[in-house]
């Protein structure tokens, strides 16, 4: 019998924190091995869950005695059925290639998968959103979350600081990096992309000379973000129309993923509207 039941009943139990499986777990926290090896977790429920039909995972290590919820058997035989090898481990070995306070006994290993801009899909009204330079993970994954709610044909991650494929990102996304067309690139090559295609790109900027309500958001659009300590660089602004967040007082700026989120969803209303 291949269902999830049966899943409680394969293979041993890792049981030691130094198992040399734990260790390789272990050493993916790290970009430099996930370069190395083409690999990188994935954790959590929510996040396994959208990766299954996404990414090609070579195994999923789970402990029953964390699981939160009902459904997480069938999950790990979804895998399995995708050519995913099972490994179960003790509560400890667990809690040790957990990057989580409270983890909840379920983490695959997936295989990086291509990021081209040719692999972002068509779009007969591109709506995307372009990030330059995020260093934080929780942002950067917020950002994509976000994105995927809006509605977005794409992103585009530029010059990146932070891994889009580390821990923190992939928590903070709840999955949505599997679950929104990605590209890594280059600013210049973003930007020639961009103009290929007749792309309007719209930076978000504290400078900007219209207000976010008034800029014309529902065309073709590729919505700009920069870093958290910088902003922008000169090469997108200079080449963007330059729009602001119209705030009534205090903060001068916004957190680089809140100022994401508030641009993608006026865009998002506007082009509903105009439709």
């Amino acid at each position: 019998m291949n269902g999830p039941g049966s899943v409680m009943r394969a293979g041993p139990v890792i049981t030691s924190r130094t198992n040399k499986k734990v260790a390789e777990l272990v050493r993916l926290r790290l970009p430099r091995q996930r370069a190395r090896t083409g690999n990188f977790l994935i954790e959590g429920y929510r996040e396994l869950d959208r990766a299954v039909a996404a990414v090609e995972l070579s195994a999923v290590y789970y402990c029953p005695t964390l699981w939160t919820g009902r459904n997480e058997a069938a999950l790990l035989a979804r895998a399995r059925e995708c050519g995913a090898r099972l490994v179960r481990l003790a509560e400890d070995p667990f809690h040790r290639v957990s990057h989580r306070d409270r983890p909840d006994g379920l983490l695959g290993v997936g295989r990086i998968f291509p990021t081209p801009l040719t692999g972002l899909p068509p779009a007969a009204e591109p709506f995307l959103l372009v990030v330059e330079g995020i260093e934080k993970p929780g942002n950067l994954g917020a950002m994509l979350r976000t994105a995927a709610a809006a509605g977005v044909t794409g992103v585009i991650v530029c010059d990146p600081v932070t891994d889009p494929f580390g821990p923190g990102v992939v928590r903070a996304s709840l999955g949505h990096l599997f679950t929104v067309p990605l590209a890594i690139a280059d600013a210049e090559s973003a930007l020639a992309w961009l103009r290929r295609r007749r792309i309007g790109v719209v930076a978000g900027t504290p400078a900007g000379e219209s207000a976010s309500w008034d800029a014309d958001l529902s065309g073709p659009t590729a919505l700009v973000i920069g870093s958290e300590q910088r902003g922008l660089t000169r090469r997108w602004l200079d080449a963007a129309r330059q729009v602001r967040i119209p705030m009534a007082g205090g903060p001068d700026s916004l957190n680089a993923a809140v100022a994401a989120g508030v641009l993608l969803f006026e865009a998002a209303r506007q082009r509903t509207r105009a439709r």
